[in-house]
This record gives structure tokens, sequence and C-alpha cells, in this order.
């Protein structure tokens, strides 16, 4: 059996192809195509106590009027879209870079849901949306006596 020693970072492989390396260097470092790569759906976080549910949605960096939360029978839905621009202008040339935001984030509502009573919130970069139960959906407490 022969052993052959590859070679590490610390052996110059750019001397093989430099132009190759480089392009794709230039390629994954690039903002515009690993920002996309990346997903952009914000963490959810879903409670019940036991009068309400309650959904905290991290979306920072967005303003109140960006959202658009939406009822349909039995599926809330929660959405964003928001487009930035961004001008450069540098000695030669003039660079522009378009950022679009968006999402939707759906989430299926039980039967004990008081569709009147649902409020939202955005305080710190987190969305609070409160959905509120129906009267006959709380339970009542007790102390059950054993006789």
């Amino acid at each position: 059996m022969a052993l052959i020693k590859f070679p590490t970072k610390a052996v110059n492989t750019d001397g093989v192809n430099p132009f190759v390396n480089s392009v794709f260097d230039n390629l994954f470092n690039d903002s515009f195509i690993t920002d996309r790569l990346v997903t952009r759906v914000p963490a959810v976080n879903i409670t019940e106590t036991q009068d309400a549910f309650s959904i905290e949605l991290a979306a920072p960096g967005l303003q109140k009027s960006d959202f658009k939360i939406n009822v349909d029978k039995n599926i809330i839905s929660i959405s964003v879209e928001k487009k930035d621009e961004n001008e450069v202008e540098d000695k030669l040339y003039s660079k522009k870079e378009y950022s679009y935001t968006s999402f939707t984030r759906s989430f299926t509502l039980p039967d004990t849901v008081n569709y009147s009573s649902i409020d939202a919130s955005y305080t710190d970069g987190i969305l609070h949306v409160k959905i509120g139960k129906k009267e006959e959906a709380i339970v009542a407490k007790r102390l059950i006596e054993v006789k």
C-alpha cells in the first residue's frame, strides 16, 4: 500500500491557475448571490395561554406599515414586501444595488379562536400577534373536592 500526501493550504495552489481561483472566490463571496442563497423566512415562536394564542415573529429592520396580516377562514397569513434602493457613486463608475425583502408565513388556526379578538403590534424588531380564544374554549379552573 502506498501513502500519498495531498497538498494542504500551506502549499500555494494559485500557481496552477490563478484566474480560475479568483473567479470562484469572487463568485462565492459576492453578496448578491450569497444573499439570495440564504433563506429569508423569519423565525417564529408560538405560545398558548389559557385565554389566547401568541405568535412572535422576528423581523428586524422593518416598519409597521410593511406588514400585511390576513385571516381567511382558519388560516392567518403574515406577509412583508419591501424594496430598498442604494446608489453609490465613486470615481469613474456608478454602482446601484436593489434589495427586495419579502416573505409569507401562514398558520392554521384551531376552532377555538375568537376571530374578533386578533391584535398585532410591532416593537423592537418583533411582531406580536395575539389571537384570543372563544369563551367556551377557556377552561375554568376549580378545585375538585374528594368525597
